[in-house]
């Protein structure tokens, strides 16, 4: 039977016991804790085997959101290790040790199928039966006594789908059938005299036998192929490998045992290498003295490139085979923890295809594809010396760390030769495509000393050059020719301008994604400049930040929102919550939560309907994050955490913040409908938001197509120029006093 036909016999089953897809199981097979000791102490062998190699696949796998799973042949749960943040979400479920899995609880599931079929299996979103299990991927294998083929349980990884790869499976069955033989060696080690219990000339593991002088005894054929000496030359003789010898020595004299030391073998000149486990230990006689040594290289070669290959697949993007998001920032973090020379420069470049969702659109995805690879290529031919990194963040947007140059006009000219390398066409499925591409550039230090605003400034930098007309690159903060405004000027202006009353509060909509109407509104500042007109934020909010006058900014942008929320209050509009923005220096400030307290007695503002808006940076120090939320949150005040996916947070820590919202961040929301990736972040973040509580709400919602997909993932919640952009607030009571006229007439 195939795996779709299991899959679809199970759910018919799950139909017919009426089960609810869309609720939550309500568990009753649980081991008691008696019967679960025994049971662990039953399997105390197997699962130390286990211990070991589910250790080594987290520490390869670590940075990826893994939780694996161990049951027992009758399901039940006996061990769970890995992502703190899924155990977190399943546990809330009712999934934890000592459950004991079966169908008509848990619907379809890996567990379940594994056990009654004997082979392995990978469930995907909606291939489990339970809606609340779509937002993972799950791979089991069962393991067995070989020799007598018992089932004695099974090994489960289950991760988010964004990390769905079925090579997962694969290298789950390479591990299990490293177990499988650890544990039939050992239950022989129980049985059998270690003279007897190996079948020197059979055992697939290389096995070396010496006397009390070291002198080996015994050299299967295993020895000779994974050493590429001849049994004839060594015995009798010391091993000939000199660290091998040495490990045999200390047995001989001290009696000390080794266990999975990992050794790499050549066996000839012109071989590849073998990578073994070596193991070692006395052999004594019936009054227990030490009377020769036992050694053996187990041949683990295969699982060992298998592991460099999921390490090479967890930090390249598997399209382009470029490096991916997580190597280039992780790259960058490390160059700067390994300490920048301060007269260093370095650059870090956004590049963003212009127009590429039209080559979707017009020759499909499989087309765009081809497209995506041969850009990979050219900027590669661009960027090819050893200190100059090309990566692929996902969908058509790429990055570019330039580690060695002595000032920007190096930036430059690899930014004007990648412009020009664009010129010539892409021949794609017939078709010759001219496409171009926009660059954002910013260097370090003056754009920023830590990874996180380096590459915010340079994707600042690159959307300006979108807004400026494309089709060629911009550095941060690079003033527009005939623009005018020198920096030093515009930081004086600023600070003039809030002695002047120049800044002024728009408000961008939120709105309940189910029935259009106005739930709350985001406070966003302009610069209303005197001769220069309408500035937008990203003229002066870095400047601010940099110069510390976004404390006094924010101070005046906060109360002026509190006062215009009980404006509207007065006028008779119904309350809604108002949301505003925090700097990282505001929030690093000793008295933020006193000045907060203030604002909100002097405008006499009820606190529920007032929330903050934090960005993930700033909940790095775990411990001083928890302590200042804690205490704005027993003001009564909202938090909502911003721009969220695009930093560093862990889940788990949401809760201990105390949380109420997240806000997809408008870089993910804007590719939804065109970058899987993108859509299954989303997916994920809403699905695990809900699972602890928190409401999500998404911002850059521009399209009916964006819309439909977050309504579809039960996100309640959104903002963006679909519905409105940024607004003054006399705009804002023009609409509501709309709204309130439709319902009267609808109530009259």
């Amino acid at each position: 039977m195939t795996k779709l036909s299991l899959i679809s016999e199970s759910k018919k089953r799950c139909e017919k016991l009426g089960i609810d897809p869309q609720g939550i199981p309500s568990f009753t097979n649980f081991f008691s804790e008696g019967d679960l000791n025994l049971k662990r102490a039953e399997y105390e062998e197997i699962l130390s085997v286990i211990d070991f190699f589910v250790h080594k696949l987290l520490e390869l796998m670590k940075g990826l959101p893994l939780l694996i799973l161990i049951t027992d042949e009758n399901g039940c749960i006996l061990e769970m290790a890995g992502d703190e943040a899924i155990k977190t979400v399943i546990q809330q479920s009712g999934i934890k040790v000592g459950l004991v899995f079966n169908e008509h609880e848990a619907g379809t599931n890996s567990i379940n199928l594994v056990l009654d079929h004997r082979e392995p299996i990978q469930l995907v979103g909606d291939e489990h039966y339970y809606e609340f299990l779509w937002s993972s991927a799950c791979y089991t294998v069962p393991f067995q006594y070989t020799d007598i083929s018992n089932l004695l349980g099974t090994i489960t990884i289950m991760t988010t789908i964004d990390q769905h790869n079925p090579f997962l499976l694969a290298m789950l069955c390479t591990v299990v059938d490293s177990i499988e033989r650890e544990l039939l060696l050992k239950k022989q080690n129980r049985r059998l005299h270690i003279l007897n219990q190996v079948v020197i000339e059979t055992t697939r593991n290389g096995i070396i036998i010496t006397d009390r002088d070291g002198n080996i005894t015994e050299f299967n054929k295993f020895a000779e192929i994974l050493t590429g000496a001849k049994k004839q030359d060594v015995i009798n003789k010391p091993i000939p490998n000199a660290k091998t010898n040495d490990f045999i020595k200390e047995v001989l004299q001290t009696g000390k045992e080794y266990e999975d030391m990992e050794f790499m073998l050549r066996p000839k000149m012109g071989q590849d290498e073998r990578v073994c486990l070596f193991d070692a230990f006395p052999i004594r006689d019936e009054n227990m003295q030490i009377m020769g040594a036992f050694a053996q290289f187990r041949d683990i070669t295969e699982r060992y490139h298998t592991q460099k290959q999921i390490n090479y697949l967890a930090y390249h993007d598997d399209l382009t085979g470029l490096p991916n998001r997580r190597f280039f920032t992780g790259h960058i973090g490390e160059l700067l923890r390994q300490g920048v020379n301060e007269n260093r420069i370095f650059a870090v470049m956004f590049l963003d295809l212009d127009s590429f969702k039209k080559i979707n659109d017009t020759l499909g995805h499989n087309n765009g594809d081809v497209l995506l690879k041969m850009v990979a290529e050219r900027l590669k031919a661009c960027c090819h010396a050893s200190d100059q990194l090309v990566s692929r963040m996902g969908g058509d947007e790429f990055t570019i760390l330039l580690e060695e140059i002595k000032d920007q006009t190096e930036a430059i000219q690899v930014a004007e030769e990648i412009i020009r390398a664009f010129e010539k066409p892409f021949a794609v499925d017939g078709y010759e495509l001219y496409i171009t591409a926009s660059i954002g550039i910013a260097f370090y230090p003056q754009d920023g000393r830590d990874v996180e605003m380096l590459m915010k400034n340079a994707d600042i930098a690159l959307y300006q050059m979108k807004d400026d007309g494309k089709n060629n690159y911009n550095i941060f903060k690079s003033i527009p020719s005939g623009g005018g405004i020198e920096r030093l000027t515009l930081e004086n202006s600023i600070r003039k301008a809030l002695q002047l009353e120049e800044f002024v509060l728009y408000y961008q909509p939120q709105i309940d994604s189910k029935t259009g109407e106005i739930i709350g509104t985001e406070a966003l500042v302009r610069w209303n400049h005197p001769t220069l007109g309408l500035i937008p934020p990203a003229k002066f909010i870095p400047i601010a930040e940099e110069t510390g006058l976004i404390v006094p900014l924010g101070k005046w942008v906060l109360k002026t929102a509190c006062l215009q929320h009980q404006k509207w209050k007065e006028k008779g509009f119904p309350p809604m919550r108002v949301s505003v923005n925090l700097s990282s220096r505001q929030f690093s400030k000793h008295d933020l939560v006193e000045t907060i307290k203030e604002i909100l007695l002097e405008t006499h503002i009820d606190p529920s309907y007032l929330e903050l808006e934090i960005t993930e940076s700033m909940t790095m120090n775990v411990e001083v994050a928890i302590e200042i939320l804690g205490k704005l949150k027993e003001l009564g005040i909202l938090i909502c955490i911003d721009d969220f996916g695009t930093g560093y947070s862990n889940l788990s820590y949401l809760k201990q913040f105390a949380i109420d919202r997240l806000k997809i961040d408008q870089s993910f929301v804007r590719d939804i409908m065109t970058d899987s990736n993108d859509a299954d972040i989303v997916a994920t973040v809403i699905a695990m938001a809900h699972k602890l509580g928190i409401d999500v709400i998404a911002e850059g919602v521009e399209t009916k197509d964006q819309l439909n997909f977050l309504r579809s993932q039960n996100c309640h919640e959104v903002q963006g120029f679909y519905y409105y952009p940024p607004i003054p607030a006399e705009q804002i009571e023009q609409l509501l006093m709309q709204t309130t006229t439709i319902k009267t007439n609808l109530q009259g």
